[in-house]
């Protein structure tokens, strides 16, 4: 969509650039009539040109862009807006049920007598395959080609799929497996800086480029002055569809950064930093903004490492305005020339320019002096919580005996190996996670600490998994060409596959007598990986302590196998004449960083690269499928079968009923991410999604993850609330996704639990702490909670992403007022909740819960209603997102 408004303010406007004229949206011409807007934050620009260009007197009004002014007062605004985003970004976890929707919306049109055919995406849709690929074979020449392998013999129904939906639906590309991260590949090429398109007149219309993807790490291009956020796969599909992002408008926070980061000190450390300082500050649902004269002493790429961790430290995005470092990656990337002149002539044209001196308004903001940032990790188990590198052996220390009460000294032998293993061995040391390899200067900087490693004879302990798996194809290129690739791969860091892996738990299994060795003795091992990531039971099931760390930190750990020692006064190992060697010999400095950056990486590179970026692999090519209007489900896949979400569905809304003695499936604790509800690794055995496989003649060796499955509902409803590290206050002592079925008291897995409640016409409710649905986009979080039968979740406060999901899916939000929670009610999961008045819901109200506990005695609590809006009210009322938006197409 280029545009649908009718103008009132008449603020188009041309530009001439490279004798083209260009029409856009003036923000300067609309300042003119209702005030000045030259202070507004940059991101509240390009939302305010957004307001500009759809205007219509209805989903979009003069007031709402009034309301734009009137924050340079306030600051904060209750006013809700609809805003269009100009593409949607995908990957293929969250891509594939996304997919299935849109074929399983196919059908629903046909069966309410519509045009299937409206089941098109409307703006630009970009899916890259970056999440399927595991780290089954490591350490060796062969392991990429391996693990391509498998990715394929494991994924090939989704593939297919895939390929279906890229020839069957409009504006939609698949970008093939082994070619990178959807973050990288959406940075170094998707991307424009300013997007452009036709309008019904076949002019040329000029806006900023903004989307949103299916991952929370959509972000990252935030540093190329892309806004972009993650939201859910059911947002993603609306937007896709034509509907807008319905938001309040936001808060923005101003980060400002003065000096420069010191002689040694990676923009890891720097991201980990502000991570722990933004989430002290508390920026969830809000925007953070980065200025200040520090700005000029960072690179691009230290730029979208700071956007990539938007999610980390609970913000809608991080954004950068947009200024020579822009144009200068654009032209190394390979963008055309006519399109970063555009870019500069837009940006200075309509304020979007980054003037280090400016200083924007906003409702609060943050200072740090760059060369007061330390060389840093996070960790054991989240990406907020710095530690400074010295300290890491002290804070582990501590968290192994608080936490599981070992003093560190046990260490057992490893069946068959010469080595022992104990507490604090590092087992996993893995460069991973768009956060950083899109970055050269840490991805160089972990070449040069192989290559000084390596003329030491330094070797990676034996227990510990190495792996390298760069965000696009052009690391490999830079790696190789400067020879660090060389010194990588004699320490063990061969390259293992283009795609998260490890960072979303695809770290694949660790050498059966150490797994064996780890879990037969209680050993709480831990792994140091490059990710954005660190939660429980997400690297690998066999690590309970994980730790975030820059690619030359993560290699420097792998030699030194352990964090129970200081790492800057104890050696990293012995070189081959006996002497030890410390940190400080093989760390690089910025200059030789910056030389092998400068020698090694020019235009040619991600120009060659992207040439063929939809074309793929001889495997990709051979997949052969027709692009037919509805998919011929296959009723034997255990991958992709068509949903439940549009059975029985009517033009007319089901009235929505009030939820009356409702049981609690699980009570849950701070923290619970979606993770914790809807887990991306292995499928156990002995869990109902193993059993189900089992059921239909898979495997244990086929299981695959829960992130393949995703297009499957009844692998996912069964893996909802199954991480193997969830807590369930109503089973205390027990770890894992079980609970507590009332009736009888039996113990048993939550999805056991659901249908045995289902079966007696039971409604659930959910009960949680504070930070409710933190972590990854995962739309199956919602999805499953409503298919176990959840009509509402009741929590001291929500994540942004995953409450708007939940809306999405039809379920009820509500957060606890203040002074009440799930300790002050005493709640021990034998109660039940009634809470009426559902049909009759008004955006964030009051609403009253009552109480009947098991003596039969009663009281009532106050939530808050968090439906937000009153567009989400009208999703929520017709049982969800999808089936609003099919009703609105059939119509």
């Amino acid at each position: 969509m280029t545009a649908t408004g009718q103008d009132t303010l008449n603020t188009r406007d041309t530009l001439e650039v490279g004798g083209k004229t260009i029409h856009y949206y003036s923000i300067a011409k609309a300042a003119a009539q209702i005030g000045d807007v030259s202070k507004l934050p940059f991101s509240m620009k390009v939302l305010l040109e957004n307001l500009l260009r759809f205007e219509d007197g209805t989903t979009v009004t003069v007031e709402d862009i009034k309301a734009m002014v009137q924050w340079l007062t306030d600051k904060t605004s209750e006013r809700e807006i609809q805003y269009r985003p100009a593409r949607v970004l995908m990957q293929d976890f969250t891509g594939v049920p996304c997919v299935v929707d849109l074929a399983a919306m196919r059908d629903a049109m046909n069966s309410l007598g519509g045009d299937a055919q409206k089941i098109n995406p409307q703006v630009p849709v970009h899916l890259v395959i970056d999440h399927s690929v595991m780290v089954d074979e490591f350490g060796t020449p062969q392991a990429f080609e391996d693990n391509v392998e498998l990715e394929y013999q494991r994924n090939s129904e989704r593939y297919e799929f895939l390929k279906w939906g890229s020839k069957a639906l409009d504006n939609f590309k698949v970008v093939p497996p082994g070619t990178g991260i959807c973050h990288q590949v959406n940075l170094e090429h998707i991307a424009q800086a300013v997007w452009t398109s036709k309008d019904d007149a076949g002019e040329t219309i000029a806006y900023p480029d903004t989307c949103v993807g299916t991952d929370s790490h959509t972000t990252m291009v935030n540093g190329l002055g892309v806004l972009g956020w993650g939201v859910g796969g059911i947002e993603a599909e609306a937007a896709m569809l034509g509907q807008p992002v319905s938001m309040l408008i936001p808060e923005v926070v101003g980060f400002k950064f003065t000096g420069e980061l010191k002689e040694g000190v990676t923009a890891t450390d720097l991201v980990l930093t502000c991570t722990n300082m933004l989430r002290k500050r508390g920026v969830v649902g809000r925007f953070v903004e980065y200025f200040g004269p520090g700005l000029a002493a960072l690179s691009l790429a230290d730029r979208a490492t700071l956007a990539n961790m938007a999610p980390e430290y609970g913000a809608t995005c991080g954004f950068f305005g947009i200024d020579d470092k822009t144009l200068d990656y654009m032209r190394l990337t390979g963008r055309d020339e006519d399109q970063i002149a555009l870019t500069e002539a837009y940006a200075k044209a309509q304020g979007l320019w980054l003037d280090p001196a400016a200083e924007p308004v906003f409702t609060d903001t943050l200072e740090l002096d760059l060369g007061t940032v330390t060389p840093s990790l996070a960790g054991p188990k989240r990406p907020q919580d710095k530690v400074v590198l010295e300290e890491v052996d002290d804070v582990f220390n501590a968290d192994l005996a608080a936490t599981y009460k070992h003093d560190g000294a046990k260490r057992v032998a490893v069946e068959g190996k010469s080595h022992d293993i104990g507490d604090g061995d590092v087992v996993i040391a893995a460069i991973t996670s768009c956060t950083n390899t899109s970055n050269p200067s840490v991805l160089v900087a972990a070449g040069l600490v192989a290559k000084k490693a390596n003329a030491f004879g330094l070797k990676p302990k034996p227990w510990v998994k190495t792996s390298l798996a760069p965000g696009s194809q052009v690391v490999t290129d830079y790696l190789v060409k400067s020879g660090l690739q060389t010194d990588l791969d004699a320490i063990g860091f061969n390259l293992v596959g283009y795609g998260c892996t490890t960072c979303i738990g695809n770290s694949g299994p660790l050498a059966e007598p150490i797994s064996k060795a780890i879990n037969g003795n209680d050993i709480v091992a831990a792994s140091v990986i490059s990710g954005n990531r660190n939660f429980e039971g997400r690297v690998s099931p066999d690590v309970r302590a994980n730790f975030l760390a820059s690619p030359p930190l993560v290699v420097a750990y792998a030699l030194k196998g352990t964090v129970t020692e200081d790492f800057t006064t104890t050696p990293i190992g012995q070189a081959t004449d006996g002497t030890d060697v410390y940190l400080r010999d093989i760390w690089p400095t910025n200059a030789e960083v910056r030389a092998a950056i400068d020698a090694n990486i020019d235009r040619g590179m991600f120009t060659s690269r992207y040439a063929h970026v939809f074309t793929g692999d001889e495997k990709w090519q051979a997949i052969d499928v027709t692009g037919s209007d509805t998919y011929s489900w296959n009723p034997s896949s255990t991958y992709v079968a068509n949903p439940p979400y549009f059975e029985g569905m009517s033009m007319t809304p089901a009235p929505v009923t009030d939820i009356v003695d409702a049981r609690p499936l699980a009570i849950f604790a701070d923290s619970i991410t979606t993770d914790h509800i809807s887990p991306a690794g292995s499928i156990k055995a002995d869990s109902p999604g193993g059993r189900y496989l089992s059921e239909h003649q898979v495997s244990k060796a086929d299981f695959n993850s829960y992130g393949s499955r995703r297009g499957n509902h009844e692998v996912m409803m069964r893996g909802t609330f199954a991480n193997i590290r969830i807590k369930n206050e109503m089973t205390p002592g027990i770890e894992g996704g079980v609970t507590r079925y009332v009736p009888t008291g039996d113990v048993e897995a939550i999805y056991d639990a659901a249908m045995k409640y289902k079966a007696d016409g039971t409604p659930l409710v959910v009960i949680g702490g504070k930070e409710y649905g933190t972590g990854s986009s995962r739309d199956w979080a919602a999805k499953g909670t409503t298919l176990l039968g959840v009509r509402a979740v009741i929590v001291e406060s929500f994540e942004r992403i995953h409450r708007s999901n939940l809306v999405g899916m039809g379920v009820l939000p509500l957060q606890f007022a203040d002074g009440v929670d799930r300790k002050t009610l005493k709640l021990d999961g034998s109660e039940t909740f009634t809470i009426t008045g559902v049909a009759d819901l008004r955006p964030r109200q009051s609403v009253t819960v009552e109480l009947t506990r098991a003596d039969g005695s009663k009281e009532t609590f106050e939530t808050r209603c968090r439906i937000d809006t009153v567009n989400e009210l009208e999703y929520f009322l017709n049982g969800g997102i999808l089936q609003y938006v099919l009703r609105k197409l059939a119509a």
